[in-house]
């Protein structure tokens, strides 16, 4: 295995998480959750880039990925889970409430694939399409937070 092949491997198996033999994509949501942290102290505007430059780079990342391991889609990439989770707290404050709820909700779209998240997971391939039906569920799940939080107070 070439050292190239093999950093893409654990790049966008979530650092290895993604070979867990159950429930790949809920383990390899996890490392994101460190992430979410490190940019709810940063700017807004940093946030939003750090997060449109990690699902640049999680497309390849995945496509390698699919390429490499030979088969469509495969469970042990989830660079695209840890996508879809920054993209659902993306702009929230994190704390417990906020991480929970968050991985719950994104989990929930991410395997239930209601439209049009699952319309993208159908009619798109390679990097692209895995990743980017993680991206629409995680603005779903970002607006069902931010709506959820308002009608409780949390927000506005």
């Amino acid at each position: 295995m070439q050292f190239g092949k093999r950093t893409v491997l654990l790049l966008s198996s979530g650092f290895g998480t993604g070979y867990i033999p159950v429930a790949p994509g809920t383990f390899g949501t996890l490392p994101a959750l460190p992430l979410c942290y490190f940019l709810s102290t940063r700017p807004t505007w940093f946030s939003l880039v750090f997060t449109l430059a990690f699902i640049g780079a999680a497309i390849p990342l995945a496509h390698a990925g699919e390429k490499w391991m030979g088969r469509k889609d495969p469970g042990c990439i989830v660079v695209d889970e840890m996508a879809g989770m920054l993209v659902t707290l993306a702009g929230l404050p994190f704390n417990l409430y906020t991480a929970a709820a968050g991985f719950a909700v994104f989990r929930v779209l991410d395997i239930a694939k209601p439209f049009p998240v699952r319309y993208f997971d159908r009619n798109l391939s390679g990097g692209t399409g895995i990743v980017l039906d993680d991206v629409v569920a995680g603005i779903i799940g970002n607006i069902t937070l931010r709506i959820a939080m308002y009608l409780i107070g949390m927000m506005g």
